[in-house]
């Protein structure tokens, strides 16, 4: 696995690198509501699209850098499901979420004019933790997107193969995935996503939910090949929780990445190491070298 992102990483900085960006970001909580009918869940609803100002108010009191983007509140039958997505600026923020969720939650309890059987904070329909197609059709803490062109000499130099085959088994691959009910089409990013995670600082649970996404490859009209790849759900951080011990902080400074106003191109070189592992890995399958490489590079048993 190291010499794949080893070459893939070589591969692209001779290509010139690639080009990354946060497409849209947001944490949410999910709180969810029972009632004792389904016309209870509905007039709920409606209350709480009333109330939105009054609810931002209550949980943005509970911290200085999380603000309330959006509230949606989804009934069904006689439960409703409050989601609530929030921008926490350089933290991951699933604590600052939970925090201010609960604070709207009791909010609502003191106000709301319909009769309230339990609520819980986490209905579970966040994804928290999980990967979830909500979260590949929309965002769960920073959706991130890259993309790179390598000339064709490249990828039979770097990767022993031709941009045509690589192209070919990508769209094979991407109708297995569609068969096999994947989240997104891709090889699979969550062994540098986990690596990176432990070396960082970062929630390694959430490798579930952040490592899911999509993989394009296209030959250009001159040869090349130009590849994306898209994650929506990349859940990272440069303040907070682990950032801040000794050795987990040490790999971000040398990176440049820590502390305050540093999320944003944390979020992009997180992106940009995605590409590293998950084409080269193709580029063996289609050169007929995937099986060898493992037999002479892994370790005995």
């Amino acid at each position: 696995m190291i010499a794949s992102y080893n070459r893939g990483a070589k591969l692209l900085t001779r290509a010139g690198g690639c080009t990354a960006r946060v497409l849209h970001q947001g944490v949410s909580r999910a709180p969810g509501f029972v009632f004792a009918s389904a016309p209870e869940a509905l007039e709920f609803a409606g209350w709480v699209e009333s109330q939105a100002q009054a609810i931002r108010q209550a949980a943005e009191a509970t911290t200085r850098h999380g603000r309330l983007t959006r509230m949606t509140c989804i009934p069904e039958g006689n439960y409703a499901f409050l989601e609530l997505l929030f921008d926490t600026r350089d933290a991951s923020g699933q604590n600052m979420v939970t925090i201010a969720a609960q604070a709207a939650c009791d909010y609502i309890r003191a106000c709301s004019p319909i009769r309230l059987c339990p609520f819980y904070i986490e209905s579970n329909f966040s994804g928290d933790k999980k990967a979830s197609l909500r979260t590949l059709h929309s965002v769960r803490g920073r959706k991130v997107s890259a993309e790179a062109v390598i000339p064709e000499a490249g990828v039979r130099a770097g990767l022993h193969t031709t941009p045509a085959e690589m192209e070919r088994y990508y769209r094979m691959a991407a109708v297995a995935c569609s068969m096999a009910g994947t989240f997104g089409t891709q090889g699979h990013f969550a062994n540098g996503l986990a690596a990176l995670y432990l070396a960082c600082g970062q929630d390694v649970a959430c490798v579930a939910e952040s490592a899911i996404g999509h993989t394009r490859l296209e030959v250009l009209p001159g040869g090349d090949l130009y590849c994306s790849v898209t994650l929506p759900g990349v859940m990272v951080a440069t303040v907070g929780g682990g950032t801040a011990l000794p050795s987990q902080r040490a790999c971000l400074e040398i990176l440049g990445l820590y502390g305050p106003g540093k999320a944003p191109p944390w979020r992009s070189w997180r992106r940009r190491s995605a590409w590293p592992g998950r084409s080269p890995s193709w580029g063996p399958i289609c050169a007929g070298e995937f099986t060898r490489a493992h037999r002479q590079m892994a370790r005995p048993s």
